[in-house]
């Protein structure tokens, strides 16, 4: 397995800065976060370290020569937003740009753009399926087209009021992964697996693992504390971030010994990316740095 980190914790560094910064840490990979160049619409998005809209074969290979100079690999592009937005102008933007994304992996020699399914906050899950169906036939034969995977991580996208209750990303649970995958029924689909998501939503994070071996294309590492105090007071119906916190590897209540144990056991030996949302690490910049290398040196216990 190669150790990286998510590059959207890098708001300040344009993309040189940041695989400088990737190397100085001695990581081997990096997930490109890849928005919409100036459109920052939540924390830790729009962040944009390539311009895949403009991406050109000349300004690919200069990216490509920049990263092997630092012997650093793009593990991903990353574009994390709301392809089944219940705006349709807004929606068909975020698709038209996740094309880009698809296009830019190809040029870059990447085989992985790691996304959300999306979901319509207000409908069903039965609702929210049926327009899986209708709408993301198109993008898998353009990313099939392109020989790129793509792979959806489980993060559910309700922590704040407006995306409660239903969230903005439908893939969150096995029983929901084994349908879609029945519904899209493509080698060119799959998982980009974090462990925090499954924490607060009291899913076993180590047994899908083995269910979903051959689905698993990136794996995430950030960590969830759950506050039982905070729990037992408002409830799992609140909004998560009421009763939990991201934070960094080691310090939440994810086992990352029997996680990175099971993936060895299962013989993944992909990407592996570290990604930082820990607002107690967030007081200035050199503070950012620093949580990158305190998860860096936490996680080569496991990762070598």
């Amino acid at each position: 397995m190669k150790l990286g980190i998510v590059s959207a914790i890098f708001d300040q560094s344009n993309f040189e800065e940041m695989i400088d910064i990737v190397a100085e840490n001695g990581l081997e990979c990096v997930e490109v976060a890849c928005w919409p160049q100036g459109k920052a619409e939540r924390r830790y998005a729009g962040v944009s370290h390539i311009d895949t809209k403009n991406l050109t074969p000349e300004k690919a290979q200069e990216i490509l020569a920049y990263c092997e100079s630092k012997n650093v690999e793009i593990s991903a592009l990353a574009y994390y937003p709301n392809p089944l937005d219940e705006d349709l102008e807004k929606r068909a933007e975020v698709i038209d740009h996740l094309h880009t994304v698809i296009d830019a992996a190809k040029l870059l020699q990447v085989d992985l753009v790691t996304t959300f399914i999306g979901r319509m906050p207000s409908k069903s899950v039965s609702e929210n399926l049926a327009e899986v169906a209708n709408v993301w036939p198109a993008i898998i034969q353009h990313a099939e087209e392109n020989g790129v995977r793509i792979g959806i991580e489980n993060c559910p996208m309700l922590f704040t009021e407006d995306e409660w209750p239903g969230g903005q990303n439908l893939m969150t649970t096995p029983s929901i992964w084994r349908e879609v995958f029945q519904i899209l029924d493509s080698d060119y689909l799959g998982l980009n697996y974090d462990p925090s998501h499954f924490v607060w939503q009291q899913i076993d994070y180590l047994k899908p693992l083995y269910e979903f071996k051959d689905k698993i294309f990136h794996v995430h590492y950030k960590d969830i504390k759950v506050y039982p105090d905070k729990l037992a007071d408002v409830g799992v119906m609140a909004t998560p971030l009421a009763y939990m916190s991201p934070k960094l590897p080691g310090l939440g209540d994810v086992d990352w010994g029997k996680y990175v144990s099971a993936l060895t056991d299962i013989g993944y030996d992909g990407y592996t990316c570290i990604e930082v949302e820990d607002k107690a690490f967030e007081k200035n910049y050199e503070a950012v740095k620093n949580s990158v290398t305190l998860s860096t040196k936490y996680l080569r216990n496991f990762v070598i």
